[in-house]
């Protein structure tokens, strides 16, 4: 942790703040190793703290060693709390998650602490995310692997007459038996036309002979997230299929070869939209074609067209183009990787040929 307090303390002198108020839960992890779901970092030059209530007190002592932990009570709640250390530490400005925290929550701090300068940070403190350590990418390596554990799994699992419904439980059910802590998301089930539906929720509507399934899951490792996206289909696969499915597979390829330190996030997915346009499917790819992934699911920077970040080494990156058609279905392919100097590393294995299930 020593090294992104340090980070967090030259991001403090750009920002020219005294001391930081962390609400964001994957920032409050990311800096102190607390994972509990209420709470707020307080840091300064002088101090590291947690401010929690008591079903949390233990656990932040536990994970967060060089971090005072602070209760909260019904004698002494955040305001007063916060109010104290700014005090101590004659704090004249105060960083804030603007973008993060609730408004009348900020309204009924600032009415209650001593006089400061609230400055609002708006994404500052998750760019000292977007670079991920080799612990980190570990840990999302052995997340991602769970899942192509789980579509290695489903592939024997899987037929005519099971529900959307079943197939996300069974999926659900194998990560979470195989050491994922957590879901990273909800998980996607969508067959037949509900395929067609990028984010469809689960039903149960049962899978058909023709149907294109797609199943888009992640899970957790250790706090941090996986994602991938494979489309099946139900038994065999008609031509139109076969050429949809050919097209997204080749715009994943595309994208995948131009992927490396140095590009923007615009320009890879220009490449996946042009192989998609040109075989006349553009319209029916209306999603970026990626984003980054880590403590959070959907994390910056993205692969779209108002991605202008230039990746680094050590970023992450779905790549996950798609063809939808309302009243047919659809069909996505989605790959995490790692961004290297020359390339990319390929964090999922599951095969991408096109599956029918007999």
């Amino acid at each position: 942790m020593k090294d992104r307090i340090e980070r967090l303390m030259n991001c403090m002198e750009e920002q020219k703040t005294d001391a930081v108020l962390v609400t964001d839960g994957c920032n409050m992890r990311y800096l102190s190793g607390f994972s509990g779901e209420t709470g707020y970092l307080y840091i300064s030059g002088k101090r590291k703290v947690i401010l929690t209530d008591s079903r949390y007190t233990t656990q932040a002592k536990e994970e967060s060693r060089e971090f005072e932990v602070q209760e909260i009570s019904q004698s002494a709640g955040y305001q007063e709390l916060i109010g104290a250390l700014m005090r101590a530490d004659e704090i004249r400005s105060l960083g804030f998650e603007d973008q993060v925290m609730i408004y009348a929550d900020a309204m009924k701090l600032q009415k209650g602490l001593p006089r400061a300068e609230w400055k609002g940070l708006r994404g500052a403190l998750d760019e000292l995310r977007l670079i991920k350590s080799e612990e980190e990418l570990a840990c999302i390596a052995r997340a991602e692997q769970i899942g192509d554990e789980a579509f290695s799994h489903i592939l024997n699992v899987l037929h005519a007459g099971m529900t959307e419904l079943e197939v996300a439980v069974e999926l659900e059910s194998y990560m979470k038996r195989n050491g994922a802590s957590a879901l990273a998301f909800d998980t996607i089930a969508a067959s037949g036309i509900h395929s067609a539906m990028p984010h469809a929720t689960p039903s149960g509507k049962k899978l058909e002979n023709g149907d294109f399934l797609t199943m888009d899951y992640g899970c957790k490792y250790k706090g941090y997230c996986s994602d991938m996206t494979r489309t099946v289909v139900i038994g065999k696969a008609d031509s139109r299929q076969r050429e949809i499915y050919q097209v997204v597979l080749e715009a994943q390829q595309a994208a995948l070869a131009v992927i490396r330190e140095g590009i923007t996030g615009a320009e890879v997915d220009r490449v996946a939209r042009d192989r998609i346009r040109d075989a006349g499917y553009g319209e029916y790819f209306g999603h970026g074609l990626g984003h980054s992934v880590g403590l959070f699911i959907h994390e910056e920077p993205r692969l779209s067209p108002s991605g202008h970040t230039v990746l680094k080494k050590g970023m992450t990156e779905t790549v996950e183009p798609g063809i939808y058609i309302p009243g047919v279905g659809g069909v996505r392919i989605e790959d995490l990787v790692e961004v290297t100097q020359e390339g990319y590393r390929n964090l999922t294995s599951s095969p991408k040929q096109l599956i029918e299930i007999s």
